[in-house]
């Protein structure tokens, strides 16, 4: 019995059964214009790439900022732009998604088009990038 597991893992290495690691989907959920939760979940971020590639793994995360939040991606008034354009190179899985609604919103408030940093993507709405991560089996992490 003992020969025979052995040669079952055998086998499994050598088709590459184990030598293939899992790949785990995250969203990251920011709607708060603080320093700290947004230092927080970027720090959540890295914590979770370091882990999962440690083990062999993948971890694809969306950062998924709305709200007072969205500010995370306002150039000039983020405090994090420049970790957020050093792990979007640093982090090939890594995404940023802002909601549209309150990019609307903040533009039609200060009349007119309120840039964001290029690492960000306009979704519709924040809150329903949420739901549809979710629905797809990522995991929900709010810092």
């Amino acid at each position: 019995m003992k020969y025979f597991a052995a040669a079952a893992c055998a086998a499994m290495l050598a088709t590459g059964a184990l030598a293939e690691g899992m790949t785990h989907h995250v969203a990251v959920h920011v709607d708060e214009n603080d320093p700290k939760v947004m230092n927080m979940a970027l720090n959540n971020v890295q914590n979770l790439v370091k882990y999962y590639e440690s083990q062999g793994d993948t971890v694809m995360v969306e950062l998924v900022a709305y709200g007072p939040g969205l500010n995370m991606y306002v150039p000039g008034k983020s405090p994090v732009a420049d970790r957020i354009a050093t792990m979007s190179l640093e982090i090939e899985t890594l995404s940023f998604a802002a909601c549209g609604n309150t990019h609307r919103k903040m533009s039609e408030k200060a009349g007119k088009e309120i840039a964001l940093l290029e690492e960000a993507t306009i979704v519709p709405s924040g809150v329903v990038r949420l739901v549809e991560l979710q629905e797809q089996g990522y995991a929900y992490v709010r810092p």
